[in-house]
This record gives structure tokens, sequence and C-alpha cells, in this order.
């Protein structure tokens, strides 16, 4: 044991400086000579450990931002599909691109993103903020959480960014660019088109498909940091500690993002159904299930698949890294710990 190797030396240096007094041998070479090679080194510092809400909350509104400017074009074209594609506009992705860049020029793709630009920022910090907080409750003593409880953090993060965000947001969003396809568009801007459809239809207006919105971001969020989570663990084997790098972590982002498309497309398709201008023929989310189903069969519910797994692959791989490298910036000159 540490203490014992090291009592007798202790004793030798009573002595000797006993001896020092006297001028027999000096005290510092009885102490330099004490050993120290069994003193452990202090165990490297865990940074798996959940973050400060607020440093979660500046980091991921931060990224949010920076990601919906560089990936809207793809987010507006899946919109577009599930709007309009039964009706024979559009025969697919890129013809809804050359239509849109022939009738409205190159930046026709970017109707509609001031309204999610201003809403992306809180999102991603309401989402991140939160799934801190969950992850501070529910973490084991070296800041991992188990899968059980990744769901249960992702759960939650997604019911939060849902009823705070994102479902006034997206219901704005798929309200104003249908509005964008009518021959007289009849929002001038997000400030009036927001206070035309609260004056229409109230506030429960821009909280159209409230279920479907808890539903999907519920599972997204819940698939998302599960999924980042289990890549994680494999690219850091028997180091949890262990930094990982920008395309690393870029690649379990992209995964994560897959693995959500996947799992729940057919509740986005639903969503943006019940949030569109004819969501008043829907009494229900289910009752839109059902007329979906009966109108276009099984691919009724994946609509617009291709485009938004392309978006959401970019979207969960760009916001996870940049929140990675904009809470490492923040820990060297924020200090909260």
């Amino acid at each position: 044991m540490l203490g014992s190797s090291l009592i007798p030396h202790w004793q030798d240096i009573f002595r000797a400086s006993t001896d020092a007094t006297k001028g027999t041998q000096p005290l510092a070479a009885i102490v330099k000579e004490a050993p120290v090679g069994n003193v452990p080194k202090p165990p490297p510092k865990n940074n798996r450990k959940a973050k400060h809400p607020a440093k979660a909350i500046l980091s991921g509104g931060l990224a949010g931002g920076i990601e919906i400017c560089i990936t809207y074009p793809t987010e507006y074209v899946k919109t577009q599909l599930q709007l309009y594609e039964k009706s024979g506009k559009f025969k697919g992705p890129i013809d809804v691109l050359k239509q849109t860049v022939q009738q409205k020029g190159f930046f026709g793709l970017y109707r509609g993103l001031f309204s999610l630009v201003v809403t992306s920022v809180p999102k991603a910090a309401v989402r991140f903020g939160s799934f801190e907080t969950f992850k501070s409750f529910l973490q084991k003593p070296d800041g991992t959480l188990g899968r059980r409880e990744t769901l249960m953090c992702g759960l939650g993060a997604g019911v939060t960014e849902a009823l705070l965000v994102v479902c006034p947001a997206e219901t704005l969003k798929v309200k104003f660019i249908h509005d964008q396809n009518a021959a007289k568009p009849k929002y001038r801007g997000l400030i009036h088109g927001t206070a035309t459809i609260v004056k229409e239809e109230g506030f429960a207006g821009i909280y159209k498909g409230i279920t479907a919105t808890i539903l999907k971001q519920g599972s997204n969020q819940a698939i998302r940091f599960f999924t980042f989570g289990e890549i994680n663990k494999i690219m850091r084997g028997d180091d949890p500690t262990k930094e990982l790098s920008i395309p690393q972590t870029m690649l379990s982002g992209g995964i994560a993002g897959a693995a959500s498309v996947f799992g729940n497309t057919p509740i986005d398709v639903i969503k943006t159904k019940m949030q569109g201008l004819e969501s008043a023929q829907y009494k229900s989310f289910m009752d839109c299930v059902q007329k979906t189903f009966q109108r276009e069969g099984i691919r009724g519910f994946y609509k617009g698949v291709t485009p938004r797994l392309s978006r959401v692959v970019a979207d969960v791989a760009i916001v996870m890294a940049l929140y990675s490298e904009i809470t490492k910036l923040l820990d060297k000159v924020w200090h909260t710990d």
C-alpha cells in the first residue's frame, strides 16, 4: 500500500531533521530520495457529464441557426412534394427544383426561410437545454446514460421543443410555403401572416397538428439521441472519455438522422397535412391517417422521404458537430462545473 511504503521514509526524515540540527546529514537530501513512483495520477477529466443548461441552450441555439441556413432548400423541396405531388404538379424532387428556379429564381428555394430561422435557434436551444437538464437527473456517477435513460432524455427533449417551439413554427412554415403557391398569395411576411392566421383561426391556428408534432418530435429525438449515443460508444471503445473528431461526430449524427427518418416519416407526412391550408378537411390525427390511406395507400405515408432523408442526415450531422465544437469552445472560457 502507498501509505505503508511511505511511513519508514518519513521516520527517516524525522530522524534526519534531528541529525540535521546536529550537522550530520542535510534534511533536503532525505526528502529528495522519498519515493513517488506509487503516487496515482489524477483521473482524466470526464466530459461526458451533463452540460450546464445555459451553456447547452447557447451552444444549441448557435448550432441550429447555422445549420438551417445551410440545409433549408431540401426542407422546401420536401414540403412541396408532400403538399402537391398527388395533384401532379411535381414529378419529383428534381422537378420541384427546376420549376421553382425557373418561376421564382434561385432564392425561391429560400421562401419561408426567415420564419424557420427565427424559430430554429430557440428550437435547437430548447432541445439541447432540455436534454442536458433531463440527463443531469438520470446520468450515472461517471456521466454516462443507459440505453433506457437516453431514450427517455431524447423523448423528453422532443416533447418539450414540440410544445414550446416546433408546433407553431412548423405550422407557420407550412402555411407560408403553401400560400406562396397560390395565384394570389395573401401573406405579405412573417408578422402579417402570423397576425392574419391568429385573426382568422385564433391561437389554435398556429397549433394545428399538435398531436402529430409531439409524436414526431418525441420519436425523432428519442431515436436520434439514442442512435447518436450508441455509435459514439462504439467509436470510443474502452475509453469513455475519448474525444471524437469532427468527422466522427458528423458520421454519428448522420446515422442518427437517417434512423429517425425511416422511423417516423409517416408521422411527419400526417403532421404536414394537418398544418397546411387544407387542414380543415381533417377532423383529427386519426382522421387524417385514415383519409391518407384511403386516397394514397401506404405509399402516401412516405411522400417526400428522399429529400427529407438528405436534409435530415445533413441536419443532424451538422448540428451535432457544431454543438460539440461550440460547447468545447465555451468550456474554455465559461467554467460552470
